[in-house]
């Protein structure tokens, strides 16, 4: 994981985004935050299950159905489910160390 601190990359109301290898960051101080760091870990790791290409080719058209679904963008971001995992379990920091290969899809 490669962290970049540029604040001006993010819209207002996001911290971070995981773009294998790298997460973006808004805020120094998110370096040192272990939960987040771990909500984009579990990111990082989608990202290599899916071979990159298809992790954002999945994570786009599931965007657009929540969206059909819950006509908010912000209830269609938050029942992704690569985000849904990752919120689930940014808190258990040993999470990745036991979670299963496409952990993901018991979210769907």
């Amino acid at each position: 994981m490669i962290l970049i601190v540029r604040p001006k990359l993010l819209r207002k109301n996001y911290n971070g985004i995981t773009l294998w290898p790298f997460v973006v960051i808004k805020h120094h101080s998110l370096k040192e935050d272990a939960v987040f760091l771990n909500h984009e870990k579990i990111h990082l790791r989608q990202q290599a299950e899916l071979l990159l290409v298809f992790f954002y080719l999945f994570y786009g058209l599931e965007f657009l159905l929540r969206l059909i679904q819950y006509q908010n963008r912000h209830e269609a971001y938050r029942n992704i489910s690569f985000e849904r995992e990752a919120y689930r379990y940014e808190s258990e920091l040993d999470y990745l160390k036991k979670r299963k290969a496409y952990g993901f899809f018991k979210f769907y």
